[in-house]
Protein backbone atom coordinates (compact mmCIF):
# COMPACT_ATOMS: atom_id res chain seq x y z
CA UNK A 1 0.00 0.00 0.00
CA UNK A 2 1.21 3.24 -0.82
CA UNK A 3 2.49 5.44 1.93
CA UNK A 4 3.81 9.03 2.26
CA UNK A 5 6.72 8.44 4.99
CA UNK A 6 8.91 11.62 5.72
CA UNK A 7 12.51 11.67 5.56
CA UNK A 8 15.59 13.70 6.95
CA UNK A 9 19.65 12.96 6.78
CA UNK A 10 20.76 12.61 10.34
CA UNK A 11 21.13 16.58 11.73
CA UNK A 12 17.60 17.80 9.52
CA UNK A 13 19.19 20.01 7.09
CA UNK A 14 17.82 17.70 4.10
CA UNK A 15 14.33 16.47 4.32
CA UNK A 16 11.47 15.01 2.10
CA UNK A 17 8.35 13.21 1.68
CA UNK A 18 8.11 9.93 -0.44
CA UNK A 19 5.46 8.46 -1.14
CA UNK A 20 6.46 4.34 -1.25
CA UNK A 21 4.87 1.24 -1.18
CA UNK A 22 7.49 -0.77 0.84
CA UNK A 23 5.77 -3.85 0.29
CA UNK A 24 6.69 -3.87 -3.35
CA UNK A 25 10.47 -4.53 -1.94
CA UNK A 26 13.37 -2.49 -1.41
CA UNK A 27 17.01 -3.39 -2.89
CA UNK A 28 20.51 -3.72 -2.28
CA UNK A 29 23.43 -3.91 -4.43
CA UNK A 30 27.31 -4.89 -4.23
CA UNK A 31 28.29 -1.70 -6.27
CA UNK A 32 31.27 0.06 -5.10
CA UNK A 33 29.24 2.65 -3.78
CA UNK A 34 26.48 0.41 -2.13
CA UNK A 35 28.84 -1.79 -0.43
CA UNK A 36 30.78 0.77 1.12
CA UNK A 37 27.99 2.57 2.46
CA UNK A 38 25.78 -0.35 3.22
CA UNK A 39 22.54 1.29 1.04
CA UNK A 40 19.60 0.30 1.31
CA UNK A 41 16.93 1.60 -1.08
CA UNK A 42 13.35 1.67 -2.53
CA UNK A 43 12.74 3.16 -5.80
CA UNK A 44 9.79 5.40 -7.28
CA UNK A 45 8.83 7.73 -9.81
CA UNK A 46 10.06 11.05 -9.32
CA UNK A 47 6.83 12.57 -8.48
CA UNK A 48 6.86 10.13 -5.45
CA UNK A 49 9.63 12.63 -3.92
CA UNK A 50 9.48 16.08 -2.59
CA UNK A 51 11.89 18.24 -0.78
CA UNK A 52 10.91 19.94 1.76
CA UNK A 53 10.70 23.97 0.86
CA UNK A 54 13.56 24.82 2.65
CA UNK A 55 15.05 21.77 3.06
CA UNK A 56 18.76 21.95 1.27
CA UNK A 57 18.79 20.45 -1.72
CA UNK A 58 21.92 18.09 -0.68
CA UNK A 59 25.56 17.76 -2.04
CA UNK A 60 25.66 15.50 -5.58
CA UNK A 61 27.93 12.65 -5.84
CA UNK A 62 28.33 11.27 -9.69
CA UNK A 63 30.80 8.70 -9.62
CA UNK A 64 30.10 7.61 -13.73
CA UNK A 65 27.63 8.61 -16.23
CA UNK A 66 25.67 5.24 -16.02
CA UNK A 67 25.21 5.87 -12.18
CA UNK A 68 23.09 7.54 -10.47
CA UNK A 69 23.46 11.01 -9.05
CA UNK A 70 23.65 10.60 -5.22
CA UNK A 71 22.98 13.47 -2.20
CA UNK A 72 24.28 13.26 0.99
CA UNK A 73 24.30 16.59 3.16
CA UNK A 74 27.20 18.30 3.66
CA UNK A 75 26.57 19.09 7.34
CA UNK A 76 26.14 15.08 8.90
CA UNK A 77 27.30 13.42 5.47
CA UNK A 78 24.04 11.15 5.93
CA UNK A 79 22.80 9.93 2.16
CA UNK A 80 19.40 10.50 1.46
CA UNK A 81 18.75 9.60 -1.89
CA UNK A 82 19.73 9.14 -5.82
CA UNK A 83 18.05 10.07 -8.75
CA UNK A 84 18.60 8.53 -12.61
CA UNK A 85 17.02 6.57 -15.25
CA UNK A 86 17.27 3.53 -16.70
CA UNK A 87 15.47 1.91 -19.06
CA UNK A 88 14.89 -1.85 -16.95
CA UNK A 89 13.41 0.23 -14.17
CA UNK A 90 11.26 2.23 -16.32
CA UNK A 91 12.89 5.47 -16.94
CA UNK A 92 13.55 8.38 -14.69
CA UNK A 93 13.42 6.71 -11.06
CA UNK A 94 14.14 8.16 -7.31
CA UNK A 95 15.74 5.55 -5.26
CA UNK A 96 15.02 7.35 -0.89
CA UNK A 97 17.93 4.86 1.10
CA UNK A 98 14.97 3.64 3.71
CA UNK A 99 17.34 4.21 6.58
CA UNK A 100 16.37 8.07 5.98
CA UNK A 101 12.91 7.17 6.22
CA UNK A 102 11.95 8.79 10.06
CA UNK A 103 8.59 7.25 10.59
CA UNK A 104 8.98 3.65 9.22
CA UNK A 105 8.53 1.05 11.43
CA UNK A 106 10.58 -2.28 11.43
CA UNK A 107 7.55 -3.70 10.34
CA UNK A 108 7.12 -1.44 7.36
CA UNK A 109 11.13 -1.77 6.13
CA UNK A 110 10.45 -5.83 6.17
CA UNK A 111 7.04 -6.05 4.20
CA UNK A 112 8.56 -6.29 1.04
CA UNK A 113 11.00 -8.68 -0.39
CA UNK A 114 14.63 -7.32 -0.43
CA UNK A 115 16.20 -7.84 -3.94
CA UNK A 116 19.85 -7.64 -4.25
CA UNK A 117 21.58 -6.91 -7.47
CA UNK A 118 24.97 -7.32 -9.01
CA UNK A 119 26.38 -3.85 -9.32
CA UNK A 120 29.61 -4.27 -9.57
CA UNK A 121 29.42 -6.54 -12.97
CA UNK A 122 26.52 -4.38 -14.26
CA UNK A 123 24.38 -6.93 -13.94
CA UNK A 124 21.69 -5.10 -12.45
CA UNK A 125 19.08 -7.27 -12.58
CA UNK A 126 20.21 -10.36 -11.14
CA UNK A 127 21.55 -10.90 -7.87
CA UNK A 128 25.07 -11.96 -6.63
CA UNK A 129 26.85 -15.01 -6.35
CA UNK A 130 26.84 -13.95 -2.23
CA UNK A 131 24.65 -11.70 -0.84
CA UNK A 132 25.76 -12.57 3.32
CA UNK A 133 27.79 -8.98 3.29
CA UNK A 134 24.78 -6.97 1.69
Amino acid sequence: MLKTYKGSCHCGAIRYEADVDLAQGTGRCNCTYCLKTRAWGATIKPAQFRLASDSARGIAYHNHPQAPVKFHCGNCGVQTHATGAAEYMGGAFVQVFVATLDDASPDDLMSGPVRYSDGRNNNWTNPPSDIRHL
